[in-house]
């Protein structure tokens, strides 16, 4: 509760300001379901090599990245916004005592199976799309189209699947030759070679970034991990 949050935040003030280091380094990330923010995760466990930790990677809806970061539990959220949604997320995050960072800017894509005969496309369409069952993630209770973690949520679809997790997304897209919008960042250590990416002709943009809180300097294992996650958006150019 409130106590646990005040007693993490003084061990974070300590860490910074007094150099005092607790046995056990705790850090938390909440995120929405991006395989670039598990890599780089990976990459921050690894950088830091110390014999004890205790890290979290919470892979979360919207809304809940956006209160983990307020009450302290996460000390990052990884979240996007566009021109559709952005107003009331950016609301919800100053009237949360939040900022957003921008990290990269990335042009919406598909994800598909290989098998999937638009795989060969260089590009497809909203049209090209039509016949196949759509995928996105539920977002509980908060289930407002600007929370949505796909673009062009208002969007009907003859086929519409909601998940919970990326490996029920991925292996429903595989079984089922369903597609989800997403970034177009791909991960193949963590997907496979059985997802493939394929821009979406649109004009519309995602402008992924993190949220941290205004109140709270970024520690050190949370600049690790910003510039981390910065490596992959080599992944979109």
């Amino acid at each position: 509760g409130y106590a646990k949050q005040v007693i993490e935040q003084n061990d974070l003030l300590e860490e910074r300001y007094l150099g005092k280091k607790t046995l056990k380094q705790k850090f938390s990330v909440s995120t929405q379901h991006y395989s670039f923010a598990v890599n780089a995760f990976v990459d921050l466990i690894k950088d830091y090599g110390e014999v004890e930790y205790d890290f979290t990677l919470r892979e979360t809806r919207t809304y809940e990245i956006i209160d983990d970061v307020k009450t302290l539990r996460s000390e990052i959220g990884i979240l996007y916004i566009n021109q559709f949604n952005e107003k009331v997320i950016r609301k919800l995050i100053d009237e949360s005592n939040l900022k957003f960072e921008l990290l990269f800017e990335a042009k919406p894509h598909v994800f598909i199976g290989s098998n999937n005969p638009l795989a060969k496309y260089k590009e497809v369409t909203l049209k090209d799309l039509e016949q196949y069952p759509y995928l996105s993630f539920e977002q509980g209770e908060n289930n407002s189209f600007y929370f949505s973690e796909e673009i062009l949520s208002t969007l009907e679809h003859k086929k519409n699947i909601r998940v919970s997790d990326r490996a029920t997304l991925f292996n429903l897209l595989i079984g089922l030759n369903g597609y989800t919008i997403c970034s177009g960042i791909i991960s193949e250590e963590l997907n496979g070679k059985n997802i493939v990416s394929v821009p979406l002709h649109i004009k519309d943009s995602m402008k992924i970034g993190f949220i941290t809180h205004k109140n709270i300097t970024c520690s050190h294992l949370g600049e690790i991990y910003i510039d981390a996650i910065k490596k992959y958006k080599y992944g979109l150019l």
